[in-house]
């Protein structure tokens, strides 16, 4: 093909989009037409899979991916979620997709006590009408479900406290009533404030209970919109047609005792407690919570043209090339490609020293980088890293149901009819044995029996255990399995670990000093730390934050040395000094004497130890354990 012929598509490179020269050299022949590229990255990519780029420059084929329908974000603010292309509403920039499948966008929601029941919305369990909970929380979630009981249960208090004052007054003190205040105001009165709360206030209670009935899933919202709606209509009954009830029930001026008090408090005291489950459910998230905020939310991505720019984290694809800078974490799963550096993985493996990577070494997202600059290649991403399986484990721990549950499942499936036979039998015995007025006691003692007999700690004891129980665990660094192995764990008697940072707080510590003859420990451990201050070691910082801690003021090291495996040697104030193992000393023809002996003592004490040579002498050692959490 003659230079000259090429078009301007032809001069594009199809993998980056940017304007290329015939001349560079870098093309490539593929169905009977030439493509050129900027780099060799670029014409590797296009190699690999041409039909992905052979088309348009750089929108590959709907077949070669999933689809991105109803996941658009904007650049500037990635909390901006979107199912459908449009304009950021904070900046005005233009969506763009977030790379993620559809179904992966969506939420799942399951019930905390039935672990069975899966729907793509919120709402309540069909069986034990618990709100459900999201499968997978997230860093910035909104517990909404919370936030609409908190509210209900703050204006129903606001409601029902003044309407129980009058009520009790009414009944036990009614000369403390204003002397214009007739009983049936008040009871109009009572009516107004108890019928926000009831209707309002009380409403997913009875959206439960009805659901409870229809599904024939009998729980303890059956007992609470029974009692409570009995409580209510009858009032309402008295209230407005008090002539249809027996001339023995009236009062003065033929009123009926009402009963809007019991409904209002019941109700709120019933939000209270749905508002304190629904705070122990939350916090039992921290744990997973706390595991999602240690992966970082932005990558910084190098494009093929040599560019960088940080990207959403959920917009990095597998094969994409990432620049981890000093100190930043690591944003996914990877390989190293160029750059060393050491990297604290302690997060995963519970090891307080850092380890070195380079080349061709795999790197764990969410783990922090040290004090070099790393080039990797992303290849898990998503849910497939180690992270999100952690965090997945986490999450489905909290949801195993443990061999007891089924018997405190087995119970209240009984243990609900039999209340409400119970309540059943109570109102007939009262309606047609109690006395006067009948019908009154009848229903009271019946509500009575519903409301007190809900069996909320029954249903709820055990799955909230388990919640509280794998959340903290994992806060404190332990993962459970599953809610088996919590209950088998009151059987074991003996605890077998495997690695000391499983029981350390990860952070070595100095504890110990020890000079040769005719020197001072001091004088040892200054110069020691003066040298370690050049080295990026965990052990080295403990070492000089020791020396610190004492006040031993540090000077700055000339021709400083790490020798990989061993330690590092440089020059303090004119003296040679060495700090290592016992091979770095041996290589600089050091004589050991006792140290060797010294060491292994520190060493059972489960100490790390670092020998100290001093102008080519044996000058002392330094103990650096771990500490047990």
């Amino acid at each position: 093909m003659n230079k000259n012929a090429h078009t301007e598509k032809d001069l594009k490179d199809p993998v980056c989009n940017m304007t290329v020269s015939a001349d560079s050299g870098l093309h490539h022949h593929h169905a009977g037409k030439d493509y050129y590229f900027c780099s060799s990255h670029c014409l590797h990519k296009f190699t690999e899979n041409p039909g992905r780029y052979s088309g348009k420059a750089t929108q590959p084929p709907p077949e070669t991916g999933p689809s991105t329908a109803g996941a658009y974000t904007c650049p500037m603010h990635p909390e901006i979620r979107e199912d459908k292309p449009g304009v950021c509403p904070k900046c005005g920039m233009a969506l763009e997709p977030t790379g993620i499948p559809e179904a992966a966008t969506k939420t799942e929601y399951t019930c905390p006590m039935h672990p069975e029941i899966r729907q793509d919305h919120p709402g309540s369990c069909p069986k034990c009408g618990m709100a459900l909970e999201a499968v997978m929380v997230s860093v910035e979630e909104k517990d909404e479900e919370l936030i609409n009981m908190t509210r209900r249960f703050w204006v129903s208090t606001l409601l029902a406290a003044p309407l129980f004052i009058l009520a009790m007054t009414a009944d036990l003190a009614p000369l403390l009533l204003p002397s214009g205040l007739s009983m049936q105001m008040i009871q109009w009165i009572e009516f107004v404030l108890a019928t926000p709360v009831v209707l309002w206030g009380g409403w997913p209670f009875f959206e439960r209970g009805w659901q409870s009935v229809r599904t024939w899933n009998l729980n303890m919202f059956t007992l609470i919109s029974i009692g409570v709606s009995v409580a209510w209509v009858y009032s309402m009954t008295a209230l407005l047609f008090p002539q249809v009830f027996p001339v023995i029930m009236q009062m003065e001026g033929g009123l009926i005792d009402v009963y809007f008090e019991a409904a209002a408090v019941i109700t709120a005291l019933v939000l209270l407690g749905q508002v304190l489950e629904l705070r122990a459910r939350s916090r039992t998230n921290a744990a997973i919570r706390m595991l999602l905020g240690l992966a970082p939310n932005t990558a910084r991505i190098v494009h093929d043209d040599g560019t960088e720019a940080d990207i959403p984290l959920e917009q990095v694809q597998p094969g994409d090339i990432l620049r981890v800078r000093p100190g930043e974490k690591i944003p996914v799963d990877g390989t190293a490609i160029e750059g060393e550096s050491n990297v604290d993985e302690s997060m995963v493996t519970g090891e307080p020293l850092s380890v070195t990577k380079k080349a061709k070494d795999k790197l764990i997202g969410a783990t922090v980088n040290g004090t070099g600059s790393l080039l990797m290649r992303a290849e898990k991403v998503g849910s497939d890293t180690l992270l999100a399986q952690i965090i997945n484990m986490v999450a489905e721990a909290q949801r195993t149901r443990v061999p007891i549950q089924k018997l405190a499942d087995n119970a209240a499936g009984y243990f609900v009819p039999a209340v409400v036979g119970v309540a059943v039998l109570a109102f007939i015995i009262w309606w047609l044995l109690g006395p006067e007025p009948r019908l009154a006691h009848a229903v009271i003692n019946a509500v009575a029996v519903l409301i007190i007999a809900c069996p909320c700690a029954l249903g709820l004891a055990t799955p909230i255990s388990i919640m509280v129980g794998t959340g903290r665990g994992a806060t404190a660094g332990v993962l459970i399995k599953n809610a088996e192995a919590l209950e088998i764990m009151e059987k074991v008697d003996t605890l077998v670990v495997d690695k000391t940072g499983t029981l350390t707080e990860g952070k070595p510590r100095l504890v110990a000093v020890e000079a040769e003859e005719g020197l001072a420990e001091d004088e040892v451990l200054r110069l020691a730390a003066s040298l370690e201050r050049a080295s990026e070691h965990p052990l080295a910082e403990a070492i000089v934050l020791g020396a610190e801690d004492r006040n031993i003021a540090l000077v700055k090291p000339d021709d400083f040395q790490s020798v990989t495996g061993k330690g590092v040697i440089g020059t303090i104030d004119g003296h040679k000094v060495a700090v290592g193992n016992i091979k770095l000393l041996e290589s600089l023809d050091i004589n050991l004497k006792d140290l060797p002996q010294l060491a292994n003592k520190q060493r059972v004490e489960g100490k790390t130890v670092m020998l100290v040579g001093i102008d080519g002498k044996a000058a002392g050692l330094i103990g650096v354990p771990d500490p047990i959490k």
